[in-house]
């Protein structure tokens, strides 16, 4: 799990006022409409953001870029779609975040942008989708074959992580 001080996540120091607040939002709703995964995920986004230079999260109001961050992970994790749990619709999020939806929906937007954040992005995505996906764990051998890197031997699996090449070393499957 992502820590929780500024300081491991290295947050510049002019920027960890503004990021605890930003935080301290991103942390009350995942607790209470989220879960612990989003609340680690925001905290991560908005220290991401804090480096960026300029950072984006110097202006403008702090509930905005919190539900900016809440906005972006929501679309990369499907949050507002029904089928999936947690779910909570965007129009929903905005009202109890208490910021407009145009707002939020154009900050995460810009925040996708900056971060140059895709669907399937196995950084910005919550563990179960990261798992579930193949996309996130076929490669293509030099011999043009494709494999699953979760049917790899561990020792490679763990190369692999080293590398950066996958998010984690999967468990091991049962099939």
């Amino acid at each position: 799990m992502a820590s929780h001080d500024s300081e491991d996540l290295k947050v510049p120091q002019k920027m960890r006022a503004r990021y605890d607040e930003i935080v301290a939002v991103t942390d009350a709703f995942a607790a209470a409409h989220l879960d612990a995964e989003y609340a680690a995920l925001a905290r991560e986004m908005a220290a991401v953001l804090s480096r960026k230079r300029p950072s984006p999260l110097a202006g403008g109001r702090a509930r905005s870029w919190a539900a900016a961050i809440v906005y972006a992970l929501g679309q990369i994790n499907f949050l507002f779609d029904p089928g999936n749990q947690p779910f909570l619709e965007a129009r929903e999020l905005c009202r109890l975040m208490e910021v407009s939806q145009g707002t939020a929906s154009t900050k995460a937007a810009d925040i996708r942008k900056m971060l140059k954040i895709g669907y399937f992005d196995s950084r910005w995505s919550l563990r179960k989708l990261v798992e579930e996906s193949p996309l996130t764990w076929l490669f293509e051998l030099s011999n043009g074959m494709i494999v699953d890197a979760r049917d790899l031997p561990r020792e490679l699996q763990e190369e692999m992580h080293a590398a950066g090449l996958i998010p984690f070393v999967p468990e091991p499957r049962g099939d």
